[in-house]
């Protein structure tokens, strides 16, 4: 296409993080912002110069100046926003998770097929500079075979908006289960997942799901991998981590243990600590230093940027790809179907565990038979 994509972004809090990155992509122009109080998104759209401004999603829909809308909204309201901005005919990029039920999934699957738009999850941590890190190490070869992979989320969420309050751990695990599916290059085929502890009784009702922590096994499709995954979000004492180890037969990577302790490879039993790389380098130059420093100051960052250690400098990375494959008339990295099935393995786990640890077989629409490595890959 020969005019930049033009974007429009819903919901204003963490998507907030993500306007100066479009203002300054060489083949993006941010045109229009969206938020449901009229203070909060003029309060914005005077900061960062922007004339275009609403309070009703629908407006946005019916923009003819509008090509592709990221949601950044709350995630009940993910799907249906998805499925109507793929219908008025606009390519999506959309927050983590893709939906709360397979359903869901499912049409979104059918909706950017039939509308021939984009669909991307805006999964953080396969674009962090730790997960670009290990993956250079299993694309040359230096893990050797892997083994196994295991990944953990663990993030207390008193105090945050209320559709939060016992949310099930596993309804909000792809930041846990992306990176190793992506190292894997497979899909996941089927998880059984087990429940363990209690929330406050105030935080059962909503959901009903009862459980501090949840841990899930995977089973890994037309692969003999599995993959461990852990998530809590209320009532468990623990510094925020979002974590993944991947072990080769030669070498294997750990995420380390506290903030700023180090991350370690052990070349067979032998560890050694990594400094981790940037890597703005694969950047357009324009967007390069988002990978180092977010939006706003320390004061009034989000918080789910400053608890995410700045999410790995990943928001560039996110952008560039959401924006490049539509230029370039492809699939994004993170489409509709390896979304449906890192989002899928969390719904299917939280399932599993309501039922005492049953293994829960992830819908055929899913799958894919040759892998996910998370690369360009033609429409």
């Amino acid at each position: 296409m020969g005019q930049r994509v033009r974007v429009a972004i819903v919901g204003l809090g963490f998507g907030a993080e993500f306007i100066p990155i479009y203002q300054r992509h060489p083949d993006a122009e941010l045109v229009a912002i969206c938020r449901r109080d009229r203070g909060g998104v003029d309060e914005v759209g005077d900061a960062f110069g922007i004339e275009k401004r609403y309070t009703s999603y629908e407006e946005v829909l019916a923009d003819p100046d509008v090509d592709a809308i990221h949601i950044n909204t709350p995630i009940p309201e993910h799907a249906q926003q998805s499925i109507a901005a793929l219908r008025a005919g606009k390519h999506v990029a959309c927050t983590v998770p893709m939906a709360t039920s397979l359903e869901d999934c499912k049409a979104i699957i059918d909706a950017a097929r039939t509308a021939g738009k984009n669909y991307m999850m805006m999964e953080t941590v396969v674009y962090s500079r730790e997960f670009l890190y290990a993956q250079e190490l299993a694309r040359s070869g230096a893990l050797g075979r892997i083994q196994f992979l295991r990944g953990s989320h663990q993030q207390e969420m008193g105090g945050w908006p209320g559709y939060w309050e016992g949310l099930p751990p596993m309804h909000y695990a792809t930041h846990a289960v992306s990176p190793l599916l992506t190292l894997a290059g497979h899909s996941a085929a089927a998880v059984s997942c087990v429940g363990s502890g209690r929330i406050d009784e105030a935080l059962i009702g909503r959901y009903g799901s009862p459980f501090a922590i949840e841990s899930a096994h995977l089973r890994l499709h037309d692969s003999d991998l599995a993959a461990e995954v852990t998530r809590s979000l209320f009532n468990t004492a623990r510094e925020y981590r979002e974590s993944f180890d991947v072990y080769g037969s030669l070498k294997s990577f750990e995420w380390e243990q506290t903030q700023d302790a180090g991350f370690v490879v052990f070349t067979g039993e032998t560890p050694e600590r990594v400094e981790i790389p940037d890597f703005a380098d694969r950047l357009p130059e324009e967007i390069r230093s988002f990978t180092t420093h977010g939006v706003y100051d320390e004061e009034n960052a989000h918080l789910s940027f400053v608890q995410g250690s700045g999410h790995g400098g990943s928001h560039p990375h996110l952008v560039h790809e959401f924006v490049s494959s539509i230029v370039e008339g492809r699939h994004a990295a993170i489409d509709e179907v390896t979304a449906a099935n890192w989002t899928g393995v969390g719904i299917a786990a939280h399932e599993s565990a309501m039922q005492q640890g049953a293994w829960v077989e992830l819908p055929a629409y899913t799958l894919r038979h040759r892998g996910l490595a998370v690369q360009q890959r033609g429409r």
